[in-house]
């Protein structure tokens, strides 16, 4: 564990990997300290925002330093199942690239858990770790001006869903009809850090 100053009213922990990542979120959302306002996990580190008007980031780095995380901790927020229509434009190429074919690209997407790891990009854009090593593919060389809402994409070691209409460049493998992101709903999100979820086929 690394601990560095963000400014005035942060504090970076730079951490061994996600596993770790994700046990320390859990164990400080669980017991948050006086005067953090929010925690923003990544795939090594975790970004703690505090009020400096009731604590101080050296304070918060002593505290943080006491709390012991390992990576056989993998800290869980719970199980989401999404299901998939797999018919998205790029399925027949990753079936290529990875050597699967269509159907076995499915069978390996719905075969194991992932892991979200860390949103961003769009609100409640869950970046999802695990699943099988096999799926690692690259974006596409041209990206999207328009991927549409609950579209089912994988890019690298990472995948997710779109939460709403905006460009990108991942490899579209299919869509969903779950909402991961709305307003109406508390919280909003229904990906966060440490969501451990399933993707299941669905004919409609």
């Amino acid at each position: 564990m690394r601990l560095m100053p963000a400014g005035d009213t942060a504090l970076l922990v730079e951490l061994a990997d996600l596993d770790e990542v994700l046990s320390l979120y859990a164990r400080l959302d669980e017991d948050l300290p006086d005067g953090v306002v929010d925690l923003v996990p990544a795939a090594t580190t975790l970004l703690l925002t505090i009020d400096p008007r009731v604590t101080d980031v050296e304070g918060l780095a002593r505290r943080v330093s006491g709390i012991t995380v390992g990576s056989h901790e993998r800290a869980t927020t719970g199980e989401v199942e999404i299901p998939v229509v797999y018919d998205g434009e790029d399925l027949a190429e990753v079936g290529r690239i990875t050597g699967l074919g269509e159907r076995g690209v499915i069978e390996a997407h719905t075969g194991s858990p992932w892991t979200v790891a860390f949103c961003g990009f769009a609100p409640g854009f869950g970046y999802m770790v695990g699943g099988d090593e096999r799926l690692r593919v690259p974006r596409r060389d041209n990206p999207r001006t328009r991927v549409p809402a609950g579209s089912v994409a994988i890019a690298g070691e990472f995948a997710s869903v779109y939460p709403r209409e905006s460009p990108g460049g991942w490899q579209l493998i299919g869509r969903t009809a779950l909402e991961v992101w709305d307003i109406g709903r508390e919280p909003p999100a229904l990906l966060v850090p440490g969501t451990t979820v399933r993707y299941v086929e669905v004919s409609s």
